[in-house]
């Protein structure tokens, strides 16, 4: 998997959360991950995904634990957050939405690569919706709400 596809999507990780919630992450030990162990393998976790495309087309998932998912809204809205609802939903959503789009900024491609809207999907019943030949890279990170990860499968376009 070519560096250019993770690298803006690292940086923008820490510039999202930095700038919109006030939270240093720490990067964790990056690994090569298959279909089976990607995206979420826990019932816990709310995933928001978006689809790229372009030159590679490809998914970007921000995993969280529901623990994570709650402090990380509870920050980004300014209020207690202490059930999945809307609300935290909706807040996950623009969290990975602006990781996206911070990222989109940092390719250097032209035409610059796509993004579709975020997918919020909760539990593990969404992996077969994946490109198959996709290599995943994982992206644990910690931070003062919890750990979650970012996952990043890309191929190149056809």
């Amino acid at each position: 998997m070519d560096v250019k596809y993770i690298n803006p999507f690292l940086d923008s990780v820490d510039q999202v959360f930095k700038m919109m919630l006030d939270i240093e992450v720490r990067r964790e030990q990056i690994k090569l991950s298959n279909r089976e162990t990607a995206a979420s393998p826990r019932a816990d976790t709310i995933t928001s995904l978006v689809e790229i495309s372009g030159q590679a087309d490809g998914f970007v998932a921000l995993c969280f634990p529901t623990r994570t998912a709650l402090g990380l809204a509870a920050r980004f809205l300014g209020s207690d957050a202490s059930e999945l609802n809307e609300e935290v939903v909706d807040a996950i959503s623009e969290l990975a939405n602006m990781v996206a789009g911070a990222a989109k900024a940092k390719f250097d491609m032209d035409p610059p690569p796509k993004l579709n809207l975020p997918t919020v999907v909760r539990g593990t019943n969404h992996r077969d919706s994946y490109p198959t030949q996709a290599r995943w890279l994982e992206v644990p990170f910690g931070c003062e709400a919890g750990s979650f990860t970012m996952e990043v499968a890309f191929r190149p376009a056809s």
